[in-house]
């Protein structure tokens, strides 16, 4: 039981503090309400309780063999994260609700996660942090999975009613711009960290 407890407290931690599942999470219950952005939700919280699982399996292992593609994959990261944060600036008020534009998928949720910084960290520590070497170890896996997928819900579900929340108060095409324009650069500075270190990387190939 302390085990689980533990677990718990790491995943509740590290799924309700910012980042970018849960600043898309927030901007997208700002444009789009709560039902539309329902399928983004489970996407992220079951996305990420595969990735976990997958992690444990040993694909982190991959990185250590092939540490290009992990810098491949950082670079790609990076770039969709950015694009992700135009897509929400050039959101005027009222745009996404009426024109083309639409709430990223449940399959788009999931697949953010394999892009997703935190993710990668969050995923490998929970691994190296609460498993052991051993006949236990899968169903340590599993179990670290399933405790992250029901923490995940209402962690980042909070972000989604808080953005729903203040969907009643960007009533005003500008207040709402402005309020799109703040998410995107959030979402730019939550992958700052990872941006210098690949603009780092690149220098270093260069020369």
């Amino acid at each position: 039981m302390e085990y689980i407890i533990a677990v718990a407290l790491f995943a509740i931690s590290t799924s309700i503090t910012p980042g970018p599942n849960n600043i898309m999470v927030m901007a997208s219950g700002v444009n789009f309400g709560v039902k539309k952005t329902l399928p983004l939700l489970a996407g992220i919280c079951v996305g990420f309780s595969v990735m976990l699982m997958v992690v444990g399996l040993g694909f982190g292992q991959i990185f250590t063999l092939f540490p290009s593609l992990h810098f491949i994959i950082k670079c790609v990261g990076v770039l969709y994260l950015l694009y992700l944060a135009l897509l929400i600036a050039r959101s005027a008020a009222g745009d996404m609700e009426h024109k083309a534009q639409r709430p990223m998928t449940f399959i788009n949720g999931a697949l953010f996660q394999w892009v997703n910084a935190k993710a990668w960290v969050v995923a490998t520590g929970a691994i190296a942090a609460f498993t052991t070497v051993g006949e236990g170890y899968l169903v340590q896996n599993i179990t670290i999975a399933v405790v992250f997928l029901v923490a995940a819900f209402p962690c980042v579900g909070s972000w989604l009613l808080c953005g729903t929340a203040l969907k009643r108060v960007f009533t005003q095409g500008k207040a709402r711009q402005t309020f799109n324009y703040a998410m995107a650069g959030l979402l730019v500075l939550s992958v700052e960290p990872v941006i210098v270190e690949v603009v780092t990387q690149l220098e270093k190939r260069v020369l």
